[in-house]
């Protein structure tokens, strides 16, 4: 089969005779569809680690789609010609964290497309338990986005909005445009976005934000306040820079709950200044990978009620996808079709 295979910072090749892969009893093989590139996969690639240790080679890839080719002999749930997407993150089920319902905490973390071969190949192999059966009619590269949808919504639990608040979300990519749909269908009234590409203004107006400004031109307290907006809730921020961490601690408001979504370089580190917290009583929090949701993000996006095709700014084939590990690449959301 084709696939991309990493080898360590900077080097991912197309291979055309990579072995396609045998299917265990309680595995299903899938026949890839679309396969979204992820933060994730671009610090990988950079040489920083992943929500797991990534030892090379291997293919990456853990946001994907498609169709089961074939079903392992103990495999009941799901059978062949299903469309389906993956739950990348596998846990042991059997330490202390998985017992206390926390998966995403277990003590031996695995990913498809971190620590095993995942999407960017024509074929993948996964346990029948990551597999979540979507409807024929939603378009495969929608659910491949199924991934990132149930982080956001991993990151909007603990966000805590209630039907009313103002919320502030920093960061118009693709993860910010899907909090900012995600805070509406949560009960937000007002949302106010963050953004330095005006480009992404008239998108996120499209998708609900009643005001988007641009941090780095306007006074943000000022427009803020005479957009009615200025009692922020809940801030969440989607791009994982210090000076985008700022904004959300320093326009949140009284009793505010700030979510620090964003995926950092593991060696970043945020000035923070606890008075400023304190006058405020600062709720700090962060969100990792997406336990017990991916379901619900199947859900969510099988209703059509997320708008995620207007999100998706570049479709590649497999042979290029050296393309989507430029940064001038980084400008949205980049699908892989094998």
């Amino acid at each position: 089969m084709k696939a991309a295979v990493f080898y360590g910072k900077g080097d991912i090749r197309v291979e055309t005779n990579f072995p396609t892969p045998s299917v265990k009893e309680n595995e299903v093989l899938i026949r890839v569809k679309a396969c979204g590139v992820c933060g994730t996969d671009i610090h990988i690639f950079s040489g920083a680690q992943g929500a797991t240790d990534c030892n090379p080679p291997v293919i990456l890839g853990h946001e994907f789609s498609g169709v089961i080719e074939k079903t392992g002999s103990s495999v009941t749930r799901v059978k062949v010609g299903q469309h389906v997407t993956v739950n990348p993150n596998i846990s042991c089920e059997a330490c202390d964290q998985c017992r206390r319902g926390n998966p995403h905490f277990c003590d031996h973390m695995a990913a498809t497309g971190v620590n095993y071969n995942g999407g960017f190949a024509e074929y993948c192999v996964v346990l029948e338990k990551q597999v979540f059966i979507l409807p024929d009619s939603v378009p495969f590269e929608e659910a491949a986005m199924c991934e990132p949808v149930a982080c956001c919504l991993h990151g909007i639990d603990l966000s805590q909005i209630q039907c009313g608040d103002t919320v502030l979300i920093v960061g118009g990519g693709t993860i910010g445009m899907i909090m900012l749909q995600l805070a509406q269908m949560s009960g937000a009234t007002r949302i106010a976005m963050l953004e330095t590409n005006e480009k992404r203004f008239a998108l996120a107006k499209k998708l609900g934000a009643d005001i988007v400004l641009n941090p780095l031109k306007e006074n943000v307290s000022e427009a803020l306040r005479a957009a009615g907006c200025e009692d922020i809730r809940v801030a969440i921020e989607c791009v994982g820079r210090p000076e985008t961490v700022e904004y959300a601690i320093e326009y949140a408001g009284k009793a505010a709950t700030v979510m620090i979504f964003g995926l950092t370089n593991p060696d970043c580190a945020i000035p923070f200044k606890p008075f400023e917290a304190f006058k405020k009583e600062l709720t700090v929090k962060t969100s990792y990978v997406n336990p017990n949701t991916q379901g619900r993000a199947a859900q969510i996006i099988t209703s059509g009620r997320l708008n995620l095709v207007d999100l998706i700014s570049d479709r590649i084939s497999l042979d290029h996808i050296q393309d989507a590990f430029v940064p001038a690449q980084h400008n949205g959301k980049t699908i892989v079709i094998p």
